[in-house]
């Protein structure tokens, strides 16, 4: 080869085979080689027996893929840019014009937006239904209904629904169900076990563990449900980095330790919160009294570190956003499942049409891995604030 750039883009060296360690490699590639035009012709990604295209999978995201699968306990792992782009690709792949969608009255907001906006936009339209009662889902599905979500807990108000009764009343009318795993990130319960058909999780929160990655996942048992949503997902040309994908399979291993050690935190910071004056309900599913603690005992063994409170409704919106401005460990942001301690105050009357159940300001915490001790002392001093 007579020039140098031809040269190095054809560098006859190749490394040498043998090479292994703990972490797993990191591919990246758009284009992907083949050794013949036969090759070209006969591989496909579907069942990951090669690869395509970068877009289509490499090795670094088929071996997060298959982890992922197994921490979920299904067979089959879609992975997306984001949480909510996971949901998108359930959404598409299963629902046309004319369908019906049916979310529970807490769930995650930017899933219901994209309802009332995109979806209804297409044609699909949705209600919502009570998640703590399964008598009003099985009262709301009708001959257009085709997809069920559920959340466990819902967001932000974190009540925790009667997850076996919710698939039954849907199972009994042949209603696909799609769970919002995120909470539970696989270690909480297992999904699948409770009748679910699809598991959803953004892996931007505790698969991550450090506040750097979004990606999202759809994990299925069914080899025709996952080919079906894994078509539609091939379609809108979603994908993930290489180097996201890393930072995912780096922290896996770690998932476990963080998650019992965020819930531990959690239950002392919440039930140290129930004992303060300002404060008139914490909202913990894993702690007595809360709405629905006995479906989260019936059906858990963990708990994230994430819940809410009600302060007091005699205070001001100016004094309960003095107080989390006051925080200092705690900082003011979205998202959670880091190692930094997070909190944000929610206008439930902009977010739900029926809050009567809950009166006063709701303020969510996530609990990152600080000492518990210093948090507590950060919360103490804020609420001292309020007088």
């Amino acid at each position: 080869m007579s020039d140098l750039i031809t040269g190095l883009i054809h560098h006859p060296y190749q490394p040498p085979a043998g090479w292994d360690a703990v972490p797993p490699g990191v591919f990246k590639a758009s284009t992907v080689i083949f050794p013949s035009v036969a090759a070209l012709r006969g591989r496909t990604y579907t069942a990951k027996t090669g690869y395509t295209y970068g877009l289509r999978g490499t090795p670094t995201t088929y071996l997060l893929e298959e982890r992922l699968a197994a921490l979920e306990g299904g067979k089959f792992c879609i992975l997306s840019p984001s949480g909510l782009a996971a949901i998108m690709n359930v959404n598409l792949g299963l629902l046309k014009q004319g369908d019906e969608l049916l979310l529970p009255s807490n769930v995650y907001f930017p899933s219901s937006d994209l309802a009332a906006s995109v979806l209804a936009g297409w044609g699909i339209t949705h209600q919502f239904y009570d998640p703590m009662n399964p008598a009003d889902l099985a009262a709301r599905i009708n001959e257009r209904t085709r997809l069920v979500w559920v959340e466990a807990p819902g967001s932000v108000t974190m009540e925790f629904p009667d997850l076996p009764a919710l698939v039954v009343a849907a199972r009994a009318k042949g209603v696909l169900v799609a769970l919002d795993n995120t909470w539970g990130a696989g270690l909480a319960f297992r999904a699948f076990d409770l009748g679910v058909d699809i598991v959803m999780q953004a892996l931007t929160k505790y698969p991550s563990g450090g506040a750097d990655v979004l990606m999202g996942s759809v994990v299925t048992r069914d080899e025709a449900l996952h080919l079906k949503l894994l078509k539609v997902h091939g379609q809108l040309g979603l994908g993930v980095a290489a180097n996201d994908a890393e930072f995912i399979l780096r922290n896996l291993p770690t998932m476990a330790l963080r998650y019992h050690a965020h819930d531990a935190a959690a239950r002392a910071l919440a039930t140290w919160l129930g004992q303060q004056p300002a404060v008139t309900q914490v909202l913990h599913p894993a702690l007595p009294g809360a709405p629905g603690h006995a479906h989260w005992a019936a059906s858990c063994t963990a708990a994230a570190g994430l819940f809410s409170v009600m302060l007091d409704e005699r205070l001001s919106a100016a004094q309960v956003d003095a107080f989390v401005d006051a925080l200092r460990l705690f900082k003011i942001g979205y998202s959670w499942g880091g190692p930094v301690s997070l909190v944000v105050p929610y206008d439930l009357a902009a977010m739900r049409d029926d809050r009567s159940a809950l009166p006063g300001h709701l303020v969510r915490f996530s609990i990152g891995l600080e000492a518990v001790a210093d948090l507590q002392a950060d919360l103490a001093q804020a609420l001292r604030q309020l007088g």
